[in-house]
């Protein structure tokens, strides 16, 4: 079976399996889904939801997180890990976005990338949950998923991106992320995989050389 041919069943598969797979990040704007974003590094998608809420009750607009207090900010975010990086990469990003597109979030590849604190990963969450626009999202999940089913060699998230975006259509994107991370999260993990349990692991490379990590 070529990859193109495994991709689409793998697809099939797991859509039907989690019907209601989602972004799990809550916001209400794209200004809000890139600093959920950012908060989500090193730390799951249920605390920066629990963290959330109070902060833009806060913070509304890219205004107020360019001008906040550091320290205020750290003490707001501190649950998420790695909050004083954080608060300075979030606050340096609404600065550009203040000041050099009127306090609205960029909606382009290119420009995302120039923001602090924002890689691909970051901006293909904002292009595709913010403004729709398709994009393959490499977390840890999409990254170990695909190359355990042998969709892909490559170990660098840019280059795993690439490769999967040659495998479906643009419009199925999100859709296999949002059920790849899903799967990640409940079945295919990085430690003890439940292969038993897979819907998929008849197209697993990793199941079928049993060499289980």
């Amino acid at each position: 079976m070529n990859k193109k041919n495994k991709a689409k069943r793998v697809f099939e598969k797991l859509v039907e399996k989690y019907p209601g797979a989602k972004c799990s990040l809550e916001f209400e704007n794209p200004l809000q889904l890139l600093i959920a974003t950012q908060l989500s590094a090193q730390c799951t998608d249920k605390q920066v939801n629990k963290v959330t809420p109070g902060l833009f009750e806060k913070l509304q607009t890219a205004s107020d997180f360019a001008n906040v207090d550091l320290g205020e900010f750290g003490n707001l975010i501190h649950s998420t890990g790695f909050y004083k990086n954080k608060a300075k990469n979030i606050q340096a990003a609404c600065k550009i976005i203040s000041g050099k597109y009127n306090g609205n979030v960029p909606s382009r590849m290119e420009e995302l990338l120039e923001l602090p604190g924002v890689g691909r990963k970051t901006a293909n969450v904002v292009l595709s949950e913010g403004f729709g626009v398709p994009g393959i999202v490499v977390d840890t999940h999409v990254g170990r998923i695909a190359k355990r089913l042998g969709l892909t060699n490559e170990d660098d998230p840019v280059k795993v991106e690439f490769e999967l975006m040659k495998l479906l259509p643009d419009f199925e994107w999100k859709k296999f992320c949002h059920v790849l991370i899903e799967h990640g999260r409940e079945i295919c993990m990085s430690r003890n995989p439940k292969c038993k349990e897979c819907v998929v692991s008849d197209m697993c490379d990793l199941y079928r050389s049993n060499n289980l990590v």
